[in-house]
C-alpha cells in the first residue's frame, strides 16, 4: 500500500513546484513591469531630457564616426571636428540670418495676431460664430474662462518640470540636453558598459545586441529625417517666395523644423503660411494650400519611401499611434520624440522576436509578397 502512495505522491509535487515556479516567475513579471511603468510615469520630464541628450548623441557619434572613416583621423578629433562646425554654422546662421529671422518673426506674430482678431470680428456677427467663442479659451479671443485653480502637477514629473521650469528654464533644459550629449558622445562604451552591468549575466549578450540596434536604428531615422526636414524646409521657403507670400524664409524654416514631427509637424507648419496667405489675398492663399499639399504628396509619395529603404521603415499608422499614445503619456515631448522612439523600439523588438515564416504571414495588401 505504501508502495504506490509514494509512486502518485512524487509527479503531484513536482506538478506543484512547477505551479508555484510559474506563479513566482508571473508575479515577478507583473511587478518588473509595474515599476517600470510607474517609473515612466514619474520620471516622465528626466526621461525626455535623458533620450533628447541619447538622440543627439547618437547624431554625433554617427557623423563623427564617418568623418573619422573618410578621413583616418582619430574618433576624438573628428568629435571635435563636428562639434566645432556645428557650433560654427548656429553662430553664423544667428549673426547672418537672426536679425532678419527675429524681424520676420515679430511680423508673422504681429499678422497672425491681426488675422487673428479680425477673425474674432468676422465671427462676433453670426449666431453660429458667437456660439463657437463660446468654447474658445479667453487667451484665444473667445468666451471660456480659464479654470481658477491650476491643475496640481502629478507625481515626481511635476516636481521636476517645476524645477526645470523655474530654476533652468528652456535655455536650461537645452543646455543640459547639449552637455549630457557631448559626454555620452566622447565616450559611448563608459555609459553603455554601465548600463548593461545593471542586467542580468545571463542576459547581457542579448542587451548588448538590442542596444546596438536601437543605436543603429535612431542613428538612420536621424540622417534621414534631416535630409526630409531639409528638402522640405527648401521646397516651402522657395514655394512661398515665388508666390509672394510675406516672411517666406521665416515661414520656411518653420516648415522644415517641423517636420521633425511626421505627419502632425506638416500640418501645423502650414497654417502660418496659409493664414499669412489669405491676409495677402484669396488667390495667394490658395496657392499656398496648393503648394503645401504637392509639398506633402512629394514627401510622402517620393522622399520618404526613398529615405526608409535606407534608413527605419515606420508604417504611417504605426507613427500616428505612436505620436497619440506617448503624446497622452509623456506630454508634449513624448508627442515630439514619438517616431524616434518607435523606431528604436521597433529595431529592438525586430531582435527580440522570431521573423515570420511564409506559411505565417497574411497575405494580400501591405505584405511582403
Amino acid at each position: 500500500m505504501n508502495g504506490p502512495s509514494l509512486t502518485t505522491e512524487a509527479p503531484a509535487t513536482g506538478r506543484r513546484i512547477v505551479d508555484i515556479t510559474h506563479i513566482y516567475d508571473l508575479l515577478r513579471l507583473v511587478v518588473v513591469a509595474t515599476a517600470v511603468i510607474l517609473a515612466i510615469w514619474l520620471l516622465s520630464d528626466v526621461l525626455m531630457v535623458v533620450f533628447a541628450a541619447t538622440l543627439l548623441a547618437v547624431i554625433l557619434n554617427g557623423t563623427a564616426s564617418l568623418l573619422s572613416r573618410v578621413t583616418r583621423l582619430p574618433y576624438w578629433a573628428a568629435l571635435l571636428i563636428v562639434i566645432v562646425v556645428l557650433t560654427g554654422l548656429l553662430i553664423g546662421l544667428g549673426v547672418v540670418a537672426g536679425p532678419g529671422l527675429g524681424e520676420q518673426a515679430k511680423s508673422l506674430r504681429g499678422a497672425l495676431t491681426e488675422q487673428g482678431r479680425s477673425l474674432q470680428g468676422r465671427l462676433s456677427q453670426t449666431e453660429w460664430g458667437k456660439f463657437i467663442l463660446q468654447y474658445v479659451p479667453s487667451s484665444l479671443g473667445g468666451g471660456r474662462e480659464a479654470s481658477a485653480s491650476p491643475s496640481m502637477p502629478s507625481g515626481l514629473a511635476g516636481s521636476v518640470a517645476g524645477v526645470l521650469g523655474s530654476v533652468f528654464g528652456v535655455f536650461g533644459t537645452l543646455a543640459v540636453v547639449l552637455i549630457a550629449a557631448i559626454y555620452f558622445a566622447v565616450a559611448p562604451a563608459t555609459y553603455i558598459n554601465g548600463a548593461l552591468r545593471l542586467v542580468v549575466v545571463r542576459h547581457r549578450p542579448q542587451a548588448k545586441l538590442y542596444c546596438e540596434a536601437a543605436g543603429h536604428a535612431l542613428w538612420a531615422w536621424s540622417a534621414g529625417q534631416a535630409l526630409d526636414m531639409l528638402v522640405v524646409g527648401l521646397l516651402s521657403g522657395v514655394g512661398l517666395w515665388f508666390i509672394g507670400v510675406p516672411l517666406a524664409l521665416v515661414l520656411g524654416v518653420v516648415a522644415g523644423l517641423l517636420n521633425f514631427v511626421p505627419y502632425i509637424g506638416a500640418i501645423v507648419g502650414a497654417i502660418p503660411a496659409v493664414i499669412i496667405a489669405f491676409s495677402v489675398g484669396v488667390t495667394q492663399g490658395l496657392e499656398t494650400v496648393a503648394l503645401y499639399l504637392v509639398i506633402q504628396g512629394f514627401e510622402g509619395n517620393v522622399m520618404a519611401p526613398m529615405i526608409q529603404k535606407r534608413a527605419v521603415d515606420l508604417p504611417p499608422g504605426l507613427t500616428i499611434l505612436a505620436q497619440t499614445a506617448f503624446g497622452a503619456i509623456l506630454g508634449f515631448p513624448g508627442l515630439i520624440f514619438a517616431t524616434p522612439l518607435t523606431a528604436a523600439l521597433l529595431a529592438v523588438m525586430s531582435k527580440a522576436t522570431t521573423p515570420l515564416d511564409d506559411k505565417d504571414k497574411i497575405g494580400g495588401p501591405g505584405s511582403d509578397d
